[in-house]
């Protein structure tokens, strides 16, 4: 799980950073290529007007952009339609541009930009509910809403080193409680339409959102990042009275509002889990499928190629677990036997928990001795492994992976999760260490950083598709390598991940295509990978709010082998592992439909 993470990852947001201009080393493009780029330079005015939270998350919000720093989103249906007729009519400017006159990268960089802008162009056009796009057919939820999402921004991408950013920062407080105010406008829309989320996802937005709202003013973590940021920065003025008076003022009762909103829809709510129950919701199932995943995989394929997957892998997981002497119960049931082992848990304790983080540096030095044995360009951005802060820890993931900086200035960092060590089982973390780690995320995405004469448009957004799809492809490449040679337990747990990818194809197209219930989705969960039944609710529900995302995962991989295997067939001995890696990581990030293009461009070259 890789964070720069929402990594712009809806259709929306990879539109608008489409927009962006290539950067300034980049060859100067002819032809129908300039027209391109000329576009690109064009539309990124009004790409940060419709979306000023932007400029922010890319560090941009400063100099000619400096006033996007005081503005967040316009959400009101006014906006909304405006934004989708801008959308439209970029599609059409674009496919002005003759594609067939466009050859190698600026073709990729075409075909990547026609993907993002048609996907949302077809979703705005059949759905009129969930904002915009095929993202996730719900505005409010426990997973999507400004009451979810808008504090992490303003902690952690508004930054605060003036007196002019903490008086920016106070109009984005204000504007919160507006931006939450017009999510109420745009969800009372869709109720009209039918669309009202299930029982408990209504049951878990509300549980969060009350407990937002338990928080006195001077606690509220809108609130206390000002306070503590611009103590910090020694920046003078009476910002916590500021601040606790718009929170008391605007941000509280707009989401009093909101919660007045759920619990009136909760009567209303039904208990079945997938999308197919709204308006034409096995065509949003669908283009969620063709958005997230950026293939063209249905979804009974998904669903068949998920259950193949799960037996294919239970096989295997079974063979290693009765050379490692679990042979009793079902593959599920051995896994769970193999997390709750006393011996395969670090001591909870700060001594424990340094010799695991020392163990998973230990990792990272011995699989980068063999990286150039399969890569040509290896990264310079350093890797370091970090335990996720005490304070946030409670609500934190597993483990997750921040991006170098594009200057360098900042390391790709590999955080793991260690507030309770029974929760990372040793033989789990090899697998992690890979996926967020080298060969996965850092690997990875510190070569897109640093690719010479790709352009920033393609450094600032990413595909689920293709990044998690590496990373997952990493996973089994480990495997290759070596890594797991010594390392039987360690082997296991690499299965066990790559089943818990299968089972998210199974239960997703089950509860939105094949109408599995929740329940249903949470045993079939549990029975195969023996996850704890907390964990495998958590994830279902996620799966429930954003259809299709959870199949990226596992889409992507095969995407991967597959590319893969066609080049090894169609150049027998002049293939190269190291030149194939090269080709698909130094092109960029990519919808899998064109990361085949890309493969089929290496396999042209290598001949």
């Amino acid at each position: 799980m890789q964070n720069r993470r929402q990594l712009l990852t809806t259709a929306a947001a990879f539109a608008a950073a489409a927009a962006a201009p290539r950067l300034a080393g980049a060859a100067t493009p002819t032809g129908e290529a300039a027209k391109m780029y000329a576009f690109f330079d064009k539309s990124i005015a009004q790409t940060f007007r419709r979306t000023p939270e932007l400029p922010s998350s890319l560090g941009l919000d400063k100099g000619d952009l400096a006033w996007t720093k005081s503005e967040l989103s316009d959400f009101s249906l006014t906006a909304l339609a405006e934004n989708k007729a801008n959308t439209s009519r970029d599609l059409a400017e674009l496919r002005a541009i003759d594609r067939k006159q466009l050859k190698g990268m600026d073709a990729v960089n075409y075909d990547t930009v026609d993907f993002v802008l048609s996907v949302q162009d077809e979703a705005n056009r059949k759905f009129q509910y969930g904002g915009q796009g095929a993202n996730s057919p719900y505005v409010l939820s426990q997973l999507t809403g400004a009451y979810q999402q808008m504090p992490d921004f303003l902690d952690t991408q508004h930054s605060i080193e003036t007196k002019d950013d903490a008086d920016a920062y106070l109009s984005r407080v204000e504007a919160f409680g507006r931006l939450m105010d017009q999510e109420v406008e745009v969800a009372r829309h869709d109720v009209a339409l039918g669309v009202v989320p299930p029982d408990f996802v209504i049951d878990k937005a509300l549980t969060q959102m009350k407990a937002f709202m338990a928080y006195e003013p001077a606690k509220a973590p809108v609130v206390a990042s000002l306070v503590r940021r611009t103590a910090e920065k020694k920046i003078a003025g009476d910002w916590a009275g500021q601040a606790e008076g718009l929170y008391a003022d605007k941000v509280r009762p707009a989401l009093a509002r909101q919660v007045a909103l759920l619990e009136s829809l909760r009567p209303k709510a039904v208990h079945d889990a997938g999308c197919w129950r709204l308006p034409d919701g096995e065509e949003y199932y669908r283009l969620g499928l063709r958005n997230y995943t950026t293939s063209n995989i249905t979804p009974e394929e998904v669903h068949k190629t998920g259950l193949d997957l799960v037996r294919s892998l239970g096989a295997e997981a079974d063979v290693l677990m009765k050379k490692a002497g679990y042979t009793k119960g079902t593959v599920g049931q051995r896994y769970r036997a193999m997390a709750t082992d006393p011996k395969q848990v670090y001591p909870n304790t700060d001594k424990g928990k340094e010799e695991l983080l020392a163990h998973l540096n230990e990792q990272v030095k011995v699989v980068t001795a063999k990286l150039p044995q399969w890569f040509g360009q290896l990264p310079k951005a350093p890797l370091e492994i970090r335990r996720v802060p005490p304070a946030i820890e409670a609500g934190a993931p597993g483990g997750y992976y921040f991006s170098p900086s594009l200057d360098g200035s900042r390391p790709g960092i590999y955080w793991i999760n260690l507030r309770d060590t029974a929760e990372v089982p040793a033989w789990t973390l090899p697998t992690l260490t890979y996926h967020e780690g080298i060969p996965g995320h850092h690997l990875q995405l510190a070569l897109n950083n640093e690719a010479g004469d790709l352009p920033l448009i393609r450094k600032v957004i990413g595909f689920s598709g293709y990044s998690e799809g590496w990373a997952l492809y990493a996973e089994q490449l480990a495997v290759e390598m070596g890594m797991y040679d010594n390392d039987l337990l360690g082997h296991i747990g690499m299965l066990h991940d790559a089943m818990f990818r299968a089972v998210r194809l199974v239960v997703d197209s089950g509860m939105h295509a094949k109408r599995w219930s929740r329940e249903d989705a949470v045993k079939y969960y549990v029975d195969n990978i023996g996850d704890a039944e907390t964990v495998a609710i958590t994830e279902v529900e996620r799966y429930c709010v954003w259809p299709g995302q959870a199949c990226s995962y596992m889409v992507g991989k095969i995407t991967w082998l597959e590319g893969r295997e066609r080049a090894k067939k169609a150049l027998g001995r002049k293939f190269d592992i190291r030149k194939f890696h090269d080709a698909g990581l130094l092109s960029g990030g990519t919808p899998l439909t064109v990361l085949d293009a890309v493969v089929d461009n290496y396999i042209a070259s290598a001949r």
